[in-house]
C-alpha cells in the first residue's frame, strides 16, 4: 500500500489542488450525457416500478417492461418517454463529470502523481467513496426534480405546486413550497449509493490493473474497446446488484405523491407491505438500462480522456 505523508496540510491541500484536471470533466461529462440521450426511456420506466408500493392509487399500472412501453406511448405519446430527459442530461452529465474530476484528483494525489502505482482496493474504494460525497452534494437537488418530472402522469390531477413544467421551474417550486430539505430528498440513502459507485470504480480499476500486469504492461495504458466494454459491465453488474435496494428507498422518498418520515420509516413501509421484493422493484430494468449505459459513458470518458490528456508529441499534425 502506497504510504502518504503530508506533515503541511496546507501544501498537501495544494497539491491535491494541482492534480485536478479539467480534461476529466469534459469526458465526464461526455460520457454521461451520451448515455442518459441513448437510455433514458428505460430510466423513467425503473423510477415508475420503483415507486409502485401497490398501494397509491395514482401510480400507472405496467405488466412488463414492454407494456410500459406501450401504455407510455399510448396515454403520454413518445414525449412521455423523455419526461425527465433534461435534469437527467443536467444531473448525469455533471454527476459523471464531477465524479471522475474528484475521482482522478484523489487517485493521482495518493499515487504522489505518478498514474503507474497500483493502489488497491482498499484505496481505490476510498478515492470513489470520497468523489462520490462530492458529487451526491452538488447534483442531488437535480435528481430530485428527475425523479419528480419522471413522474408526472398525464391522467394525475396534482396542485400546481407540484406539477413542474422543467428544471429549472421545478427547482424554483421545491425550494420555494419545501425549502433545502426539499431538494435534498433522498440524499440519505443516496450517501448508501456512494457504496455503489465506489464498489463499482474499485472492481473497475482492479479488473483493469490486474489485466494489465498480467500481461506485464503499465497499468495507465490505454486498452481496446472491447477490453473497457468487459471490465465497465461486469463492475456495474456487481455493484447494481449488491447495492440496488438504496435506489428504491431514494426514489419513494423523491415522489411527491407519498409522503414518509425519513429514509428508515420508508424501509420499514416497504418491508411490512412488500418484504424484500419491495427493494427489488425497478430491478430488471434497470439493469437493462444501466449495464449499457455505464459500458457506453466509460467507453466514451476512457477514449475522450486519452485523446484530450496524450501528450502533444503524440498529435500527429498533418504533413
Amino acid at each position: 500500500m502506497t504510504t502518504m505523508k503530508n506533515p503541511n496540510p496546507s501544501s498537501s491541500k495544494l497539491a491535491l489542488l494541482s492534480h485536478i484536471k479539467y480534461e476529466h470533466l469534459v469526458a465526464g461529462i461526455s460520457g454521461g450525457v451520451t448515455s442518459t440521450l441513448i437510455l433514458h426511456p428505460l430510466d423513467l420506466i425503473k423510477i415508475r416500478f420503483a415507486v409502485n408500493d401497490g398501494r397509491t392509487a395514482t401510480v400507472p399500472r405496467y405488466d412488463g417492461l414492454s407494456s410500459a412501453f406501450v401504455t407510455i406511448v399510448k396515454k403520454e405519446g413518445v414525449r412521455g418517454l423523455y419526461r425527465g430527459v433534461t435534469p437527467n442530461v443536467w444531473g448525469s452529465g455533471s454527476a459523471w463529470g464531477f465524479y471522475f474530476l474528484f475521482y482522478n484528483a484523489i487517485k493521482t494525489w495518493i499515487q504522489g502523481g505518478n498514474a503507474r502505482t497500483p493502489l488497491g482496493p482498499g484505496l481505490h474504494m476510498l478515492a470513489a467513496a470520497e468523489a462520490g460525497v462530492l458529487s451526491l452534494v452538488m447534483t442531488n437537488p437535480i435528481w430530485v426534480v428527475k425523479t419528480r418530472l419522471c413522474l408526472q402522469y398525464s391522467e394525475e390531477h396534482v396542485a400546481d405546486n407540484k406539477r413542474y413544467k422543467g428544471m429549472v421551474d421545478g427547482l424554483l417550486k421545491i425550494y420555494r413550497t419545501e425549502g433545502i430539505r426539499g431538494l435534498y430528498r433522498g440524499f440519505v440513502p443516496g450517501m448508501f449509493g456512494v457504496s455503489h459507485g465506489a464498489l463499482q470504480f474499485m472492481t473497475y480499476e482492479e479488473m483493469k490493473n490486474r489485466y494489465n500486469q498480467y500481461r506485464n504492461l503499465p497499468i495507465d495504458i490505454k486498452l481496446t474497446s472491447v477490453e473497457y466494454l468487459t471490465f465497465a459491465a461486469i463492475s456495474k453488474l456487481i455493484a447494481a446488484g449488491a447495492t440496488y435496494p438504496y435506489q428504491v428507498v431514494r426514489a419513494r422518498l423523491q415522489d411527491q405523491h407519498r409522503t414518509y418520515n425519513g429514509a428508515w420509516h420508508c424501509i420499514t413501509e416497504t418491508w411490512r407491505h412488500e418484504t424484500w421484493r419491495g427493494f427489488y422493484k425497478g430491478l430488471k430494468p434497470n439493469l437493462i438500462r444501466v449495464v449499457p449505459a455505464t459500458m457506453v459513458t466509460f467507453l466514451t470518458y476512457e477514449n475522450v480522456s486519452h485523446y484530450m490528456l496524450r501528450p502533444a508529441a503524440d498529435i500527429k499534425l498533418p504533413s
